[in-house]
């Protein structure tokens, strides 16, 4: 799923930044563009960025019951 229209930057790209270690929006729009248009994105980045820095406890839980 695409989370910045402007660059055309899907999900998977932004987690790979992250993954690389970008742990700020900004960081992750100098790693591959996402964010640097209008900044409609921001929070969803951000919320990318939370959900890899502060995994939550159902992280943790198995996949299958």
């Amino acid at each position: 799923m695409y989370v910045c229209i402007c660059e055309a930057v899907p999900d998977t790209v932004i987690r790979s930044c992250i993954a690389r270690g970008a742990s700020t929006v900004d960081e992750v729009g100098d790693a591959c563009g996402a964010g640097t248009g209008c900044g409609s994105c921001h929070d969803h980045i951000d919320v990318l960025l939370t959900a890899s820095y502060a995994p939550s406890e159902i992280a943790g839980l198995p996949a299958t019951a």
